[in-house]
């Protein structure tokens, strides 16, 4: 076959699967000393991070995964309810440590509650539903955890660019003392090669982490990178209000083919045609994440304006069934 006879090249595959940032921190060259020298834990990041997310009840820990795995170890064997839909590796984590996940799919956090187990975990906003917690029963959730020794353990991880919603700045305080919280700089930050995540809980149970851990978990580049971008106001200020608007042009984009809840991240679409979507947004090499068991579809930001268009061409030919 001769080149003239070749078919033309299939477009770049567009990956809306994930939900970072298209449009991350832009990370400037670093110190030399973070190549060369061993990680340094006075080296300004945790003050840092106080600032940014309100507590200094904090561990960096090699992103929000490495804090998941761990954490199960130091609490004595339960049974966990877990607010689903979660990601695999929270209820993984937990099952392999000998606790015993209870899922309960779109249940609120009295639901969860009455199932009467020492723990409840959910993800705030869920990161696959998009689905949010009221602030009130979420510490009204932490205080009567307490009440039966219990804790309460949130992935915040997609909470960024709405920080007045948060539950970090009261974890492991006297007001929140069994509040346990992880952040990453993943999804807002456009970070996740970088593997830096926070837990804020109270302290003697970060001092258990940070001894199971061991020195030295969060490398040197990695944190003199995290400390700029947690430290950069007039970034975060301005991408806040560009995903904010970006992510309800994404919900209004979905809203003609079901219902839609989202965050500035990412927006969910929930119909009961979501495999034929799917295969129909596939055919154009357009990736989103299709939850089968929920009849979902979660899709990510385009980023620039030509995906953008691409995305909004192949849903207006979308004929469905």
């Amino acid at each position: 076959m001769n080149a003239d006879s070749a078919a033309p090249p299939l477009p770049d595959r567009l990956d809306l699967s994930a939900t970072g940032n298209p449009e991350g921190w832009p990370v400037p060259p670093l110190p030399a000393a973070a190549w060369h020298r061993l990680p340094e834990g006075d080296d300004g990041l945790d003050a840092a991070a106080a600032t940014y997310y309100g507590n200094a009840n904090l561990l960096p820990v090699a992103g929000a995964l490495a804090a998941t795995r761990l954490l199960p170890a130091l609490l004595p064997r339960a049974v966990i309810a877990c607010i689903g839909p979660l990601n695999n590796p929270h209820v993984q984590a937990w099952t392999q440590i000998g606790h015993r996940p209870r899922l309960l799919h779109n249940a609120t956090l009295p639901r969860a509650l009455a199932a009467a187990t020492p723990y409840v975990l959910f993800a705030h906003p869920n990161d696959v539903t998009a689905d949010r917690h009221p602030h009130a029963v979420a510490v009204d959730a932490a205080n009567q955890l307490k009440k039966r020794g219990g804790w309460l353990i949130v992935d915040e991880s997609h909470i960024d660019p709405t920080p007045e919603e948060s539950l970090t700045p009261l974890a492991g305080t006297a007001e929140a003392p069994n509040l346990i919280v992880l952040r990453s700089l993943d999804h807002f930050f456009g970070l996740a090669g970088i593997r830096v995540g926070f837990v804020f809980a109270a302290p003697d149970l970060l001092a258990k982490m940070a001894a199971a851990m061991g020195p030295w978990t969060v490398a040197g580049p990695s944190r003199a990178a995290a400390r700029l971008a947690l430290l950069d106001r007039d970034w975060q200020a301005a991408m806040r209000a560009r995903l904010l608007v970006a992510g309800q042009r994404l919900h209004l984009l979905l809203a003609p083919f079901g219902e839609v809840k989202s965050t500035a991240l990412f927006a969910t679409l929930n119909t009961p045609q979501a495999a034929e979507l799917h295969a129909h947004l596939a055919g154009h090499d357009i990736l989103v994440h299709h939850v089968e068991q929920a009849s979902l579809l979660r899709v990510g930001l385009p980023g620039s304006e030509a995906n953008w268009q691409r995305l909004g061409a192949a849903l207006a030919i979308w004929k469905p069934a």
